[in-house]
């Protein structure tokens, strides 16, 4: 068995029943030593050992041997480390339930987001969404049937964003974030109507909802320039803001505001 250790690369074997650690940094010296012996004791007179040059090239081929192994086995567990590393970065931005990003990477992402618009000059859009009456749909049809519908909803709104750079995130609970970089008023709007219309065609039952006999939602639409000196928080705020409005307004709507 090979293995790397800080600078120096191991053999481990088994001899007479016990295990043998070989450093093949060492080894290798040892062999380069007595090519540079022979070297010299040739250049002193002495006759030229083919039986001694060839031990030397043997034990060098298998210190060869043994460092490509080792490059082979560094690369794969490269390999592995890389991809556990992807993996476990995408358990920590994934929302167990929904599949799609938790409120960690939403806000991680958004401060991003934030530092290159205030660069740029650019605008905001964020919309905070909320299910209708979604712990009448929990008591009525049981909190299995409401991951469903969370599930269900959360794959609706994320299959309305086409745009690469914006995303849902699930906040908490039964709301939901969506982020709009570089896009205005009448861009987050229009999104707002399709989500509610695709919520709408899903058609998932609710007969103890107070707005109509399928799931609805209510969404708050907040829209701005990104200023450098405002929190983060502060426009989601806003959006939240708007969806209060939305839902005292009949719900099953979006509302709209500006970034304070």
């Amino acid at each position: 068995m090979c293995i790397a250790q800080g600078k120096y690369l191991f053999v481990y074997k088994i001899l007479g029943g016990e295990i043998v650690q070989e450093d093949i940094y060492i080894n290798e010296q040892a062999v380069l030593n007595k090519a540079l012996e022979q070297i010299a004791a040739v250049k002193a007179g002495a006759d030229f050992d083919f039986l001694e040059y060839e031990v030397i090239v043997k034990e060098y081929r298998k210190i060869l041997r043994q460092l490509r192994r080792i490059t082979k086995i560094a690369d794969r567990t490269s390999n592995e480390l890389h991809g556990d590393n992807i993996e476990l970065t995408d358990k920590v931005h994934i929302d167990a339930l929904t599949g799609i990003f938790n409120r960690r990477y939403m806000e991680e992402n958004l401060q991003r987001i934030k530092k290159s618009l205030s660069r740029s000059g650019g605008v905001l859009s964020i919309l905070m969404l909320d299910i209708d009456y979604f712990k009448k749909y929990n008591d009525h049809y049981g909190h299995a049937a409401g991951d469903v519908c969370l599930k269900a909803i959360a794959e609706t709104i994320a299959g309305t964003l086409l745009r690469q750079d914006d995303f849902v995130a699930r906040y908490g609970g039964e709301e939901f974030i969506v982020v709009l970089p570089n896009t205005n008023r009448d861009g987050a709007c229009q999104i707002a109507k399709k989500i509610l219309d695709s919520i709408q065609k899903s058609n998932i039952p609710h007969e103890k909802s107070d707005v109509a006999r399928h799931v609805t939602i209510s969404i708050g639409v907040a829209t701005g320039e990104v200023e450098r000196n405002v929190k983060i928080d502060e426009y989601v705020k806003c959006a939240d803001k708007a969806l209060y409005a939305a839902k005292n307004g009949g719900r099953n709507r979006y509302t709209y505001t500006d970034f304070d």
